[in-house]
């Protein structure tokens, strides 16, 4: 079984590869893992975490939006849109700690993108968490769109 991070290196690949266009062709961005870090185990389970997340990217677009309206989903870099897409999902939906679900993003953003891109991240996770943990289920009915740009 792979670890934790080698999971969400392949979900990562995947939802890159799906917000790319290429969510209509599952099985090559799932053949695409096997090149990834990690056991098949690792890619099986990062493709299965990407669909997820993949599915509610809409619901974690607006959450995002809803704290960093001036960082709109079209003008965020295309890792990190997916980096916090996946962090969403994690936090909201896959029983993943929040604050674990958080730094596993730094980490992402810290080795895929750009060289202030683990700042943005975090900056728009931790205002995501902390609206989820004074508001409940508010964050996910946000419509309007903060944060230092990547």
């Amino acid at each position: 079984m792979g670890t934790k991070r080698d999971i969400r290196r392949c979900a990562l690949q995947a939802l890159y590869q799906f917000d790319a266009g290429r969510a209509d062709t599952p099985d090559v961005v799932r053949t695409s893992l096997n090149e990834s870090t990690g056991e098949e185990a690792a890619h099986d389970q990062g493709f299965d975490l990407a669909v997820h997340a993949w599915e509610h990217r809409a619901e974690a677009d607006r959450a995002v939006a809803a704290v960093a309206p001036d960082w709109p989903t079209y003008r965020q870099p295309a890792i990190d849109r997916s980096i916090l897409r996946l962090a969403y999902y994690e936090m909201v939906h896959g029983g993943t700690p929040p604050k674990v679900a958080i730094n596993e993003a730094v980490e992402l953003a810290r080795e895929f993108s750009t060289e202030k891109s683990h700042l943005f991240v975090n900056g728009v996770l931790d205002k995501l968490y902390r609206e989820m943990k004074g508001e409940g289920e508010q964050v996910q009915k946000s419509t309007s769109p903060q944060e230092e740009p990547p």
